[in-house]
């Protein structure tokens, strides 16, 4: 007798976490430990060490080109539908990166300029979301059930 066994795999609980922080070393660095901390957390160990890379570059990347004096880039994480979502917003909207499949390689000897390759590299999906002015965000996806 042939026996089969069905499993359910069930998306995990929605969850969402946002926190303004400091566009200096310090609050990217923050960013990205409370992203491990909390992905710990929520029990997605598996997924913590891509996503606190994604975060990090994404921070660097507000605290060196989004940086508005007086003004706090947000770090955002929600689980939803089996999907970990990213975002970073800060409040340089006139200063866009390029967005999926236009980031160009860096020179080889350029010491800058490898951030969004990463995040193109560990994301399953990123992009860059407008406004409201004067804002932006920049987003990465990572799916959680494969």
């Amino acid at each position: 007798m042939n026996q089969e066994v069905a499993r359910t795999q069930h998306a995990p609980i929605d969850r969402a976490f946002t926190v303004l922080l400091s566009p200096t070393r310090r609050g990217a660095r923050l960013a990205r430990l409370l992203t491990a901390a909390h992905l710990g957390a929520w029990e997605l160990p598996a997924q913590a060490e891509n996503a606190a890379h994604i975060v990090a570059e994404l921070a660097a990347n507000a605290m060196a080109h989004g940086r508005v004096k007086g003004r706090d880039f947000q770090l955002g994480l929600a689980v939803r539908n089996g999907t970990l979502r990213i975002e970073v917003t800060d409040t340089r909207g006139d200063s866009v990166p390029p967005g999926p499949g236009a980031v160009k390689p860096p020179e080889d000897d350029a010491e800058t300029g490898r951030g969004l390759l990463i995040v193109e590299a560990l994301a399953d999906h990123w992009g860059i979301a407008p406004g409201p002015v004067p804002r932006k965000t920049v987003w990465a996806e990572i799916d959680l059930v494969r």
